[in-house]
């Protein structure tokens, strides 16, 4: 049974874009520009990933919209648009829980919850993250797209692992005492 991890930047005051939904501020501070950052080594734990719709149109068609940047992983969007499936990216439409728990039975590894801020919160609301991998950026934005919604109830975490490397400050956290 796999992990479901949300794995995402931000910056130091807790926002995943900016209000146009931009990520160009994305980057560390240049001390050290040549560092690989933690996500070579966290893709390779991947067997699934999720994201909404807003995700997946920014990555078609800004971010790499000549090549799929998750070749060789099924890829599940979440949305309520009609859209027929693409090799290694299905579309759906149903229940985002009944979604994260079939690929949670299904896959050894991460399930890995891409984006945005609407799918994390529902899964966050719902209890259904096992793990927060979070990049921290070294930029304060001020305004944008939050990552974290308004919650019923505090969600109690535990880290478990720190790294930094070019500015950038991964907090990696899991469940702790009672669950989400």
């Amino acid at each position: 049974m796999g992990n479901v991890v949300l794995y995402l930047a931000m910056s130091v005051d807790g926002y995943i874009a900016d209000e146009q939904g931009g990520v160009d501020w994305l980057g560390g501070d240049g001390s050290q520009p040549d560092a690989p950052g933690s996500y070579p080594s966290f893709y390779k734990t991947v067997d699934a990933i999720v994201m909404g719709w807003s995700t997946y149109h920014q990555i078609v068609t800004q971010l790499s919209p000549n090549s799929w940047p998750y070749e060789g992983r099924p890829c599940y969007v979440v949305t309520h648009r009609q859209e027929a499936a693409r090799e290694g990216i299905c579309f759906w439409k149903g229940e985002l829980t009944a979604l994260t728990n079939k690929l949670k039975a299904e896959c050894a590894g991460n399930v890995w919850i891409c984006g945005g801020a609407s799918v994390a919160g529902q899964l966050l609301k719902e209890g259904r993250i096992d793990r927060l991998w979070l990049s921290v950026i070294p930029v304060v934005l001020g305004k944008g797209i939050r990552l974290f919604p308004e919650l019923p109830h505090p969600l109690p975490l535990k880290l478990v692992k720190t790294q930094q490397y070019n500015g950038i400050v991964d907090l990696i956290y899991e469940k702790r005492g009672r669950a989400f």
